[in-house]
């Protein structure tokens, strides 16, 4: 099958060796269309999302794909973290453990354990006939050969790398199992047949198979914790009603093209991002957004690939395929999150290399002090320390935990970029706030036109609305939606420039025309009604105002909506010990109303985006700082922060800046994350101890501590403790669950 040919599922599926690389450019990753700060700083970049220059295909995703089928892969330890860093080829795993299993039964029932018989009733085993040893021989060597090779071969990539880790320990104790084996089966038949010299391939064997029956499991919850990549790309069709005319085929997905008129029927799912171009429906963009209810889409609105069409037929034009649409973004940060090593992670990965030093050490401090019992039982004491004190649980401790939590956020609408944010939140006592688009709805509406001067009122508002037709800033919108209810003709704007911090200005029948702030008339002394302002600020509104050659001809007031979640958020926070923090660019009345409405005692108004950063670096002096913003201006306040989180993913986010994303642009769901984090290092805490702590308590007792009171280890017995603790760690991951705030 040919690449080009693939849906998107089928290349997800596709071999990670053509893993690409996301050339994201500055300028691109800084495209958006909704200010950050969306109130008085009134900065209009008129930039819009360009969904497309994420340029990311689904050969990208096909690297956190796993063959269910077949769990043929090569499985990357490295991106496990456990030390290593090296990549073990699996082979067909699932493959290996069954025959292993299979050809295992006969040696355990031919060979000797621990050199004793053992009476089941009638049966007697170890069950001994003519060329009996040679059987157990032969099918040991095969299990060594076969059922070993992915430990040899992982242990020669560690040692190439000078990282000895887990797969070494193992290869280690099954190398000196069947070689100890080989030379007892050397002596008893050749060299010394009238004495007996206790072999080591029962243990060999079990402990082959368990090491295994471990990898299986584990790498069933490495691949369960990725499964959320492949339910967003599943979320695609695979084919598209393509509109030629008054002709419509279909078409696979993968052929598709930017520009590209899609029919989409009722109940089917938006093959690709969109403008609906004809038609209208309500679309459930619940499974792409978490936004549970029905939005109705008619001309001009935009839908997301994978949300599904309601009781209409529509028609839309392309703006993102599958390889370049929000979906793909989705995957790209649950990926990138994935990928990300955190500091815990490279705790774990020192204390699996102290564990692996101490084994080393007790290992061969335990040979040495078991020699005078005889060659065998000293073996046999090493063997067991090497294969207790693998540090294979602790280095999937952390690894599993945080696939699972990106996962987990992936489908509640949180998209961790940067997975050390789940252990730094924590820690976090303040929490910075952007006021319009987090905290309040965003959508303004014009409350009053005021004239100056003797100027007209329509006058204003044309003039204004003119200039804001260069702009998709909130307070533009709602300046055109007012002159359009007026039924207004506008002039003709030229030369319209961004004035950061400002606002804008341009050129209307020769005359220049500036919209500002507050800010701006009382920076440059400019005369204008104040009593008249700061009533309107006061009542919660947004001012703007008209200037021409330094003269205030008139300001528009428009309204905003606290979003209904926000007071509640700014409860919650308080009860969490956090300080909530709005940071505005507007004027200092409103910002005033907006917190005493919501109860927040620290606020900062009138700031420009330097301002914000400089406010960032302040309270970072005084403990962790979590900002929270929803596009472009807070791009550099968030990446300032501690930890940085955006409202809005997917359409107007600087995304590489934030941490964390915010799929629906809801502040409460910043408390899910917050709860969400608390269960992960909850979780971590506890693998560790189930990695690391067994360790503790389990090498003193391979090194032989109790045999003076009759305990003995053996080998066998150890491989069971290290992949139960494997198992335990790896369930108690997929436990990890988010109760929702």
């Amino acid at each position: 099958m040919k690449k080009d040919n693939m849906n998107p599922s089928q290349k997800m599926k596709e071999s990670a060796n053509d893993k690409g690389q996301m050339q994201m450019s500055h300028h691109d990753q800084m495209h958006a269309g909704k200010m950050t700060d969306m109130s008085m700083d009134h900065e209009h970049m008129h930039q819009q999302t360009d969904m497309a220059s994420m340029q990311m295909s689904h050969h990208d995703m096909g690297h956190m794909a796993m063959n269910h089928s077949g769990m043929d892969m090569h499985m990357d330890h490295g991106n496990m973290d456990h030390g290593g860093g090296h990549m073990m080829h699996m082979g067909n795993l699932k493959q290996k453990f069954w025959v292993s299993l299979i050809v295992m039964i006969p040696v355990l029932l031919l060979a000797q354990f621990m050199g004793m018989n053992i009476h089941l009733g009638v049966i007697e085993l170890p069950i001994v006939f003519p060329g009996s040893d040679w059987v157990v021989l032969v099918l040991s060597s095969f299990l060594f050969f076969y059922g070993g090779w992915p430990f040899l071969t992982g242990a020669k990539a560690e040692l190439q790398q000078r990282q000895p880790a887990m797969m070494t320990l193992i290869a280690m104790g099954i190398t000196v199992a069947y070689g100890y084996s080989l030379y007892a089966f050397l002596m008893n038949n050749f060299i010394a047949p009238n004495g007996m010299v206790m072999d080591f391939f029962w243990e060999l064997a079990t402990l082959i198979v368990i090491m295994l029956l471990g990898h299986w499991i584990e790498m069933n919850a490495v691949m369960a914790a990725g499964n959320a990549v492949e339910k967003l790309a599943a979320l695609l069709p695979n084919q598209a009603h393509v509109v030629h005319g008054d002709h419509v085929m279909d078409m696979p997905l993968s052929e598709v093209q930017v520009g590209a008129r899609l029919r989409v029927l009722a109940g089917e799912q938006m093959p690709a991002d969109g403008q609906v171009v004809s038609g209208n429906s309500s679309v459930n963009e619940s499974l792409v957004t978490g936004e549970a209810k029905a939005i109705r889409k008619a001309e001009g609105d935009q839908v997301i690939g994978g949300s599904v069409n309601g009781d209409g037929v529509i028609e839309i034009k392309v703006t993102g395929t599958g390889e370049s649409g929000y979906l793909s973004q989705v995957m790209k940060l649950v990926q990138s999150a994935q990928a990300n090593k955190s500091k815990a992670e490279g705790m774990a990965d020192k204390v699996a290399g102290w564990l692996f030093y101490a084994a080393l050490a007790v290992g061969l401090l335990a040979f040495f002090l078991w020699l005078p019992s005889g060659a065998a039982v000293a073996f046999e004491r090493m063997v067991t320390v090497f294969i207790i004190a693998c540090p294979h649980a602790l280095g999937l401790a952390i690894p599993l935990v945080i696939a699972r939590s990106t996962s987990i956020g992936a489908t509640n609408g949180l998209l961790i970029r940067n997975r050390q944010a789940l252990e730094t939140v924590k820690r976090a006592q303040f929490i910075l706030m952007d006021k319009t688009g987090t905290l309040t709805e965003g959508k303004f509406t014009v409350a009053k036109t005021i004239a100056f001067a003797g100027h007209d009122q329509t006058q204003v508002l044309s003039v204004m609305a003119a200039l804001e037709n260069h702009s998709e800033h909130p307070l533009a919108t709602g300046i055109k939606a007012a002159a359009k209810q007026q039924a207004l003709k506008l002039p003709d704007a030229q030369n319209v420039q961004v004035l950061k911090g400002i606002g804008l200005e341009g050129e209307i029948d020769g005359q220049r025309y500036t919209i500002v702030n507050a800010r701006y008339l009382k920076d440059h002394h400019l005369a204008y009604d104040e009593a008249q302002a700061d009533q309107l600020a006061g009542a919660g509104n947004s001012l703007a105002f008209l200037i021409q050659d330094d003269q205030v001809l008139g300001m528009v007031a428009e309204g905003d909506q606290l979003k209904p979640s926000s007071k509640s958020f700014v409860t919650a926070l308080k009860q969490q010990g956090i300080t909530p923090v709005m940071l505005t660019g507007d004027n200092h009345e409103t910002a005033k109303k907006v917190a005493d409405q919501l109860g927040i005692t620290d606020f900062q108004a009138e700031l420009k985006p330097e301002d914000k950063v400089a406010q960032v670096e302040a309270y970072q002096k005084r403990g962790v700082v979590m900002m929270v913003g929803d596009g472009v201006n807070d791009a550099p306040s968030l990446a300032q922060a501690d930890i940085g989180v955006a409202i809005g993913a997917g359409t107007d986010v600087a995304i590489d800046t934030a941490d964390v994303v915010l799929v629906h642009s809801d502040p409460a769901d910043i408390l899910n994350f917050l709860s969400l984090a608390k269960a992960t290092n909850r979780k971590m805490v506890q693998n560790l101890w189930w990695g690391a702590g067994y360790n503790i308590l389990a090498i003193p007792l391979a090194a032989g501590i109790l045999a003076p009171v009759g305990f003995i280890l053996s080998p066998a017995v150890g491989a069971a403790i290290m992949s139960l603790s494997t198992i335990v760690v790896a369930l108690n991951a997929m436990t990890l669950h988010l109760k929702r705030a």
